[in-house]
């Protein structure tokens, strides 16, 4: 068996035509004996950030030495750079157009290289199916233990982007977004726990989630535990605060798309006086 024996995939080409299946062709043909999981692959269309999400919410199951490669990549065929990236346990392999920020915010520490080694890509490189000629083949051979730096040199500027952080405003209210909607339509917000510890504590305050303009004010442990019809609030498997009803969704009851606010409001605001209006 080959020294780094499992890569993993997300791309937004989904299973109905040839390219991810050409892509596993491609590595099976360098390391026949590398095994390959599919992570996703039906992230949003050219969505970067939905990418990055979904890679930051699995990579950290797989083994040490597990070599991840991400092909959402809006930016094919033009002068963007393709990465390989090496953490202390993981190696990523990714075009340069942000889609590896949430890891670079998570990992302590982060080599990043511009892959410039053109042998090991297939010939000619078509400027359309990079995830073919360029990356499949470069993760390929990095399972079958090519050092990282006979791809290329360090680099220090990439392109990143932060992710959006909730906002407290004055004592009673957190401010936040809609990070995600998933495929059952529960919204994923970018609230922890951490964010408003008062709603986790023994005896915890009044409060009300805003979103949309709609109010929830029920925390449950699991989605079952809703009334039919009823949208509440959780804390789901990524560790963020989602907005969910039992078996429907809570996107669609309040016609949310992501990135709307969301707002946390904590206690009962005292009414306006004649004094404060």
């Amino acid at each position: 068996m080959s020294r780094h024996s499992l890569i993993t995939l997300i791309t937004d080409f989904d299973t109905t035509d040839h390219f991810v299946g050409t892509m596993k062709g491609v590595i099976l043909n360098i390391n026949p004996d590398v095994q390959i999981v599919d992570i996703c692959h039906k992230v949003a269309s050219y969505d970067i950030f939905d990418a990055a999400f979904t890679l930051a919410q699995s990579y950290r199951f797989f083994p040490p030495d597990t070599i991840h490669l991400v092909v959402v990549d809006p930016g094919v065929g033009t002068v963007r750079r393709p990465l390989l990236v090496r953490t202390m346990a993981y190696k990523f392999v990714a075009p340069d157009n942000g889609v590896l920020s949430l890891i670079y915010e998570r990992e302590e520490r982060a080599e990043v290289r511009h892959i410039t080694a053109d042998h090991y890509f297939l010939n000619p490189v078509s400027n359309t199916f990079q995830g073919r000629d360029v990356f499949a083949p470069v993760v390929g051979w990095l399972s079958k233990g090519v050092e990282v730096d006979k791809f290329g040199d360090p680099i220090t500027e990439y392109t990143k982007f932060a992710s959006p952080k909730p906002k407290r405003v004055g004592d009673s209210l957190i401010k936040g977004v809609a990070l995600r909607i998933d495929k059952f339509g529960n919204i994923i917000t970018n609230l922890t726990p951490e964010d408003v510890p008062q709603l986790f504590a023994e005896n915890p305050p009044p409060f009300k989630i805003m979103i949309n303009e709609q109010e929830i004010t029920r925390l449950n442990l699991a989605y079952s535990m809703g009334k039919p019809s009823e949208v509440f609030a959780i804390v789901g498997s990524s560790g963020y605060i989602e907005i969910c009803t039992n078996r429907g969704s809570a996107a669609k009851i309040l016609n949310v798309n992501r990135g709307v606010e969301v707002g946390v409001v904590l206690g009962n605001p005292a009414p306006a006086t004649p004094d404060s209006v």
